[in-house]
């Protein structure tokens, strides 16, 4: 694990940064350490799953008083801060819009397949939405295991298929986008290099991120699945002992303590 400065900061929202039963939802110490990085001109992202409204009343809800330069949304779109809102990448976006639309060409034609075989095995709610044609809603974890399962399998018809999984939410995408790509090509935009990100995470949607080319600096709060800690911890990072937010902050503290030290 790289000990350099810290220049990109990204956090996942939910169960990372946020804790919606949270009083408050993103610890106040937390806020002033990333309004403290943000005054030295590191950047920071939130990189979430979330699509931009639901990001916003999210935000609203916590009641910062800072804000993030950069959002990457439903894993994949991203945007920057403009004034009081966010731009977005129209020649990232489009690309992945378009990229999202080739490959959905299959699933759209494999949709009774794959809804017929998780209908005949569990009470789960599958729609569509606008960032995919195929979503699960399972009513547990034990479910949405053996639909991500069954998934990943599918997805090896198609290389240019992956499972994005959080909770008991899971749903098909392209496999090209992510979260570790979306931060990487901030990083490149900055001209930042992955020894000088740092990255949190929680969940599966956020191990493409967690990966030591992407992020020299990795964290997990107590509250991370096991999948996301081993990782963290295989590449050197800091699993903390504190869920959410609050371990988010230690992580992030222990990583500029090392990059301070190492740049003596």
């Amino acid at each position: 694990m790289s000990s350099a400065a810290i220049r990109l900061i990204a956090t996942d929202f939910d169960g990372t940064l946020y804790h919606e039963s949270g009083q408050p939802p993103v610890p106040p110490a937390l806020e002033q350490l990333l309004a403290e990085q943000q005054a030295l001109g590191v950047k920071w992202v939130i990189n979430t799953g979330r699509d931009r409204l639901s990001l916003m009343q999210g935000l609203a809800h916590c009641r910062l008083g800072i804000q993030p330069d950069f959002l990457v949304l439903v894993e994949r779109e991203i945007y920057s801060r403009s004034g009081e809102g966010y731009a977005g990448w129209e020649e990232w976006n489009v690309a992945c819009q378009v990229a999202h639309g080739e490959a959905f060409v299959a699933v759209k034609r494999d949709w009774r397949r794959l809804a017929s075989w998780v209908d005949s095995q569990f009470d789960a709610l599958i729609y569509e939405d606008a960032y995919s044609p195929f979503c699960v809603s399972a009513a547990n974890r034990a479910e949405a295991d053996a639909i991500h399962d069954y998934l990943e399998e599918y997805c090896r018809e198609s290389a240019d298929l992956q499972v994005v999984r959080s909770d008991v939410y899971v749903r098909l995408a392209h496999a090209a986008y992510h979260k570790g790509r979306a931060l990487a090509e901030i990083g490149r935009h900055l001209g930042v290099t992955a020894a000088e990100i740092f990255a949190a995470g929680d969940h599966y949607n956020d191990l493409p991120m967690l990966k030591a080319e992407i992020a020299g600096h990795l964290a997990a709060p107590a509250n991370a699945i096991d999948p996301v800690k081993a990782v963290v911890r295989a590449h050197g990072g800091f699993v903390s002992d504190q869920p959410c937010g609050w371990g988010v902050m230690a992580g992030l503290r222990h990583a500029l303590t090392r990059a301070a030290q190492v740049g003596r």
